[in-house]
């Protein structure tokens, strides 16, 4: 046992005087992508309710748009796959803002529909946290969340 233990002190040891000790990978959040169906609609619907900017690509990038979240992060929205997308409301992106109340008045005055977790109409959902959040869809079904910003 004692000889067992030895030896895999010293492969251990052998591997960190060799540049192999077991290393944390680190990773941080880049982009999500969205199959739709028609990018320029899509891509509309971004910028006009989210107030996402495109990232410029160049021209024979035809069938993408890539949208920028802010901090490096990106939003890719992808008119390249033709297949249905089925998704629910538990799958959705979420963004937060400080204008919770202007943002909600921002979907009523553009007649977009939004409801509670639950699914009630013009409801706002209020968390354990105390955090308000209203859900909506995107032209292409896609469910997003929009939450306050704890005060």
């Amino acid at each position: 046992m004692k000889k067992t233990i030895i030896l895999l002190l010293l492969i251990q040891l052998s591997g960190i005087v060799n540049g192999q000790e077991n290393k944390e990978v680190s990773l941080t959040f880049n982009h999500i992508a969205l199959s739709v169906k028609d990018v320029n609609i899509s891509a509309k619907f971004y910028t006009d309710v989210l107030n996402l900017k495109i990232i410029p690509l160049p021209p024979e990038a035809k069938d993408v748009k890539w949208m920028s979240l802010g901090d490096g992060k990106e939003l890719h929205l992808l008119s390249v796959l033709k297949e249905d997308v089925k998704t629910n409301k538990a799958i959705h992106l979420a963004l937060s803002t400080a204008d919770f109340d202007e943002f909600v008045q921002k979907l009523r005055e553009m007649n977009i529909e939004y409801s509670d977790f639950p699914g009630n109409l013009n409801k706002i959902n209020v968390r354990p946290d105390g955090i308000r959040q209203v859900f909506f869809q995107d032209p292409d079904g896609y469910w997003i969340e929009v939450n306050s910003i704890n005060e």
